[in-house]
């Protein structure tokens, strides 16, 4: 059926009409030669994207004020051809035009011998950080590919699961569980950077044991790669890299071990997977990337070889520690997260030491050189450090500190952690007594608010199934 809308080249007719402008004169103007300008208002031959670009630069118009109708032009007063379509879905994306992209695709599948094309671009726009319209695009190839057993489908569901991590914890799980089901059918490359991904959603969430599971995936699957490398003269041409160097991912999984027996309390376990991520005499390459790689595992083994001492009740190493990491900015909120724990569970007094870092409490990210942070796994520790933080200063009866309480509640409809939520909650009531009108009030509101926005997850998640 065609459409009603009117043609990019009656507008361009209207044009010329109105400004008593010759085809001769609109070519110099746009660059275009007049012979094609005369067959493109005549209808014999198509817009090509770069006649488009110069024409509306010509008529003085927004870059993408005829993209709607481009569309038109593409599937239904032409042959849809790839070489017009790559490079319109690549402007459109780059514009934000979602509304063209999804037209486009949604036309292009008809015909199924275009999803790998589509692929393609959505692979490129992923990397480039253009992740809507990546979305879009891995979205409609799944849908179409989802009676393939094919590697394609799962690499669609891998960068599916990347675009839908935030900061809501509730959808990361569901992203996770979804992907997991393809994990398998992954390049062992893209299995290893799935692995750890995972690993950071499940230990945002503290699931510690599954964390440990993923880490012994990661750990098997990348030494066996490693192994099989080292034995070969030469990698071959066609394998696919990994994020990182493969004995990155070993050192990488033997400290999340680590993380996993501190987390669970096991500290002679945790420090001896810390001996294990400090060693890098195994590893063949000489390089500098690989002298960097070693030296900061083992920075990180030794604060975290502190750190299981002050976890462990020994407030004698607690003032080392705390020197160690003074010098090293990044590092110092996770561990005053540690020592606040610590201080809680050992009743210490860490005031000093607060009232030293005091300017890392608030919220921020942190990098180190091999990236940032996990952000989730970040905005999770803040809003706990400050139900923590809490509870030190209710605890010793500084009882105006009911602030922490409340910009824990603050963040928490972001993060969507209902553990955080009862601690809040249960700690204000535990502490109302003390709480001022001011202060109630806003608890009130903050709980409304909460409740309100979990109200509007589970409809919305009702009405996706």
């Amino acid at each position: 059926m065609v459409p009603t809308t009117t043609m990019i080249r009656d507008a361009l007719a209207t044009y010329l009409s109105q400004k008593r402008m010759s085809i001769n004169q609109f070519s110099g103007q746009s660059g275009i030669n007049s012979g094609t300008l005369s067959r493109i208002l005549s209808g014999q031959q198509p817009i090509a994207m770069d006649h488009l670009e110069r024409i509306t630069k010509a008529m003085d118009l927004p870059e993408d004020y005829f993209y709607s109708l481009y569309v038109d032009e593409c599937f239904y007063y032409s042959s849809p051809t790839w070489r017009r379509l790559r490079p319109f879905l690549l402007r459109s994306a780059a514009l934000g035009r979602l509304d063209c992209v999804e037209q486009v695709v949604q036309n292009l599948l008809e015909n199924l011998v275009y999803a790998p094309m589509l692929f393609e671009v959505a692979e490129g726009l992923f990397q480039e950080g253009l992740w809507q319209a990546a979305e879009l695009l891995y979205k409609n190839v799944s849908a179409s590919e989802k009676y393939q057993n094919s590697e394609r489908l799962a690499v669609c569901q891998y960068r599916l699961f990347r675009i839908a991590i935030g900061d809501d914890q509730t959808r990361n799980l569901q992203a996770a569980h979804l992907f997991e089901c393809y994990l398998d059918r992954l390049d062992e490359a893209d299995q290893l950077d799935g692995l750890k991904h995972l690993g950071h959603v499940y230990g945002s969430m503290n699931r510690w044991h599954k964390v440990d599971e993923l880490a012994k995936e990661m750990l098997q699957l990348a030494t066996l790669r490693y192994n099989l490398q080292r034995q070969s003269d030469r990698r071959e041409s066609n394998e696919k890299k990994t994020e990182k160097p493969l004995y990155f991912y070993i050192l990488y999984a033997q400290l999340i071990r680590s993380a996993v027996y501190e987390k669970l309390g096991d500290y002679q376990s945790a420090l001896d997977w810390v001996s294990l991520y400090m060693d890098g005499s195994w590893i063949q390459e000489d390089n500098e990337e690989v002298k960097r790689t070693v030296t900061q595992f083992q920075e990180w083994g030794t604060a975290n070889r502190l750190l299981y001492r002050v976890m462990a009740g020994q407030y004698e190493a607690l003032s080392e520690y705390v020197e160690y990491i003074s010098e090293r900015p990044n590092e110092i909120f996770i561990a005053l997260y540690s020592i606040i724990l610590s201080a809680n569970r050992y009743d210490w007094n860490v005031d000093y030491i607060l009232d030293r870092f005091a300017s890392y409490i608030p919220y921020r990210t942190y990098s180190t050189e091999f990236g940032n942070y996990n952000r989730q796994i970040i905005s999770d520790q803040h809003s706990r450090f400050l139900v923590e933080l809490a509870v030190y200063y209710l605890r010793n009866k500084q009882n105006d500190e009911f602030i922490f309480v409340l910009q824990s509640l603050e963040s928490n409809p972001t993060i969507n952690n209902e553990s955080i939520t009862i601690a809040c909650v249960d700690l204000f009531e535990q502490y109302q007594y003390a709480a001022g009108e001011e202060e109630m009030e806003r608890y009130k509101l903050l709980i409304r608010t909460v409740k309100n926005s979990n109200a509007k997850k589970i409809h919305s998640s009702s009405s996706f199934v």
